[in-house]
Protein backbone atom coordinates (compact mmCIF):
# COMPACT_ATOMS: atom_id res chain seq x y z
CA UNK A 1 0.00 0.00 0.00
CA UNK A 2 2.82 2.42 0.93
CA UNK A 3 4.33 1.38 -2.45
CA UNK A 4 1.66 2.36 -4.37
CA UNK A 5 0.64 5.79 -2.88
CA UNK A 6 4.44 6.66 -3.09
CA UNK A 7 4.20 5.95 -6.61
CA UNK A 8 0.84 7.79 -7.34
CA UNK A 9 2.46 10.65 -5.27
CA UNK A 10 5.86 10.67 -7.21
CA UNK A 11 3.74 10.37 -10.45
CA UNK A 12 1.83 13.43 -9.18
CA UNK A 13 4.78 15.26 -8.91
CA UNK A 14 6.26 14.97 -12.41
CA UNK A 15 3.50 15.34 -14.11
CA UNK A 16 2.73 18.71 -12.40
CA UNK A 17 6.59 19.81 -12.94
CA UNK A 18 6.24 18.52 -17.08
CA UNK A 19 3.06 20.25 -17.46
CA UNK A 20 4.62 23.96 -16.57
CA UNK A 21 3.77 26.92 -19.13
CA UNK A 22 7.32 27.66 -20.91
CA UNK A 23 5.06 29.98 -23.24
CA UNK A 24 5.18 33.46 -22.28
CA UNK A 25 2.79 36.31 -23.84
CA UNK A 26 4.17 40.07 -24.45
CA UNK A 27 2.92 43.20 -26.13
CA UNK A 28 5.81 45.32 -27.67
CA UNK A 29 5.64 48.91 -30.19
CA UNK A 30 6.45 48.37 -33.48
CA UNK A 31 6.67 51.59 -35.92
CA UNK A 32 4.72 50.74 -39.11
CA UNK A 33 2.47 52.10 -41.35
CA UNK A 34 0.85 49.45 -43.73
CA UNK A 35 0.16 45.90 -44.30
CA UNK A 36 3.43 45.40 -46.19
CA UNK A 37 4.57 46.58 -42.52
CA UNK A 38 2.48 44.22 -41.09
CA UNK A 39 4.05 41.42 -42.79
CA UNK A 40 7.00 41.91 -42.61
CA UNK A 41 7.12 42.25 -38.70
CA UNK A 42 4.91 39.24 -38.03
CA UNK A 43 7.16 37.24 -40.55
CA UNK A 44 10.66 38.70 -38.67
CA UNK A 45 8.98 38.13 -35.52
CA UNK A 46 7.91 34.21 -36.22
CA UNK A 47 11.38 33.22 -37.93
CA UNK A 48 12.24 34.11 -34.70
CA UNK A 49 12.86 30.43 -32.90
CA UNK A 50 10.36 29.80 -30.49
CA UNK A 51 8.11 32.13 -31.32
CA UNK A 52 4.30 30.70 -31.74
CA UNK A 53 2.23 33.77 -32.51
CA UNK A 54 2.82 36.89 -33.91
CA UNK A 55 0.47 39.63 -34.79
CA UNK A 56 0.75 43.48 -35.37
CA UNK A 57 -1.88 46.06 -35.09
CA UNK A 58 -1.21 48.48 -37.86
CA UNK A 59 -3.50 51.35 -36.33
CA UNK A 60 -1.54 50.99 -32.56
CA UNK A 61 1.22 49.93 -33.13
CA UNK A 62 1.02 46.86 -31.00
CA UNK A 63 2.88 43.53 -31.38
CA UNK A 64 1.28 40.86 -29.32
CA UNK A 65 3.46 38.24 -29.01
CA UNK A 66 3.75 34.42 -27.84
CA UNK A 67 6.70 32.54 -27.64
CA UNK A 68 8.72 30.04 -25.18
CA UNK A 69 10.87 31.62 -22.58
CA UNK A 70 13.31 28.96 -23.29
CA UNK A 71 13.99 29.52 -26.68
CA UNK A 72 14.01 33.08 -27.05
CA UNK A 73 13.57 36.39 -25.58
CA UNK A 74 11.98 39.59 -26.04
CA UNK A 75 15.17 41.28 -27.31
CA UNK A 76 16.34 38.54 -29.51
CA UNK A 77 12.74 39.29 -31.46
CA UNK A 78 13.12 42.97 -31.01
CA UNK A 79 16.78 42.81 -32.76
CA UNK A 80 15.12 40.48 -36.13
CA UNK A 81 12.73 42.86 -36.17
CA UNK A 82 15.00 45.92 -36.43
CA UNK A 83 17.15 43.96 -38.84
CA UNK A 84 14.34 43.99 -41.23
CA UNK A 85 13.91 47.55 -40.68
CA UNK A 86 11.21 48.71 -37.84
CA UNK A 87 12.01 50.46 -35.04
CA UNK A 88 11.04 48.65 -31.71
CA UNK A 89 10.26 50.40 -28.34
CA UNK A 90 14.10 49.41 -27.53
CA UNK A 91 15.95 49.01 -30.50
CA UNK A 92 15.99 51.36 -33.57
CA UNK A 93 16.12 49.50 -37.07
CA UNK A 94 19.75 50.77 -38.85
CA UNK A 95 19.40 53.32 -42.04
CA UNK A 96 20.13 50.14 -44.38
CA UNK A 97 17.39 48.07 -43.02
CA UNK A 98 14.88 51.22 -43.08
CA UNK A 99 15.83 52.03 -46.54
CA UNK A 100 15.64 48.57 -47.80
CA UNK A 101 11.92 48.85 -46.84
CA UNK A 102 9.32 49.82 -49.57
CA UNK A 103 9.02 54.13 -50.23
CA UNK A 104 5.18 53.50 -48.65
CA UNK A 105 6.60 51.80 -45.42
CA UNK A 106 8.86 54.66 -44.74
CA UNK A 107 7.06 55.58 -41.31
CA UNK A 108 9.82 57.86 -40.18
CA UNK A 109 8.77 60.36 -42.99
CA UNK A 110 6.18 62.64 -42.11
CA UNK A 111 4.60 62.73 -45.15
CA UNK A 112 4.10 59.49 -45.55
CA UNK A 113 2.57 58.76 -41.62
CA UNK A 114 0.41 61.27 -43.40
CA UNK A 115 -0.71 59.38 -46.26
CA UNK A 116 -2.31 56.69 -44.51
CA UNK A 117 -4.37 58.11 -41.96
Amino acid sequence: MKTIFLSLTLLCITTISFAQNKNAKASIEVDGVCMMCKNRIEKASLKTKGVKSAVWNVESHELKLIFDENKTDLTTIQKNIAAVGHDTQKLKATDEAYDSVHPCCKYREDAVVEEHK
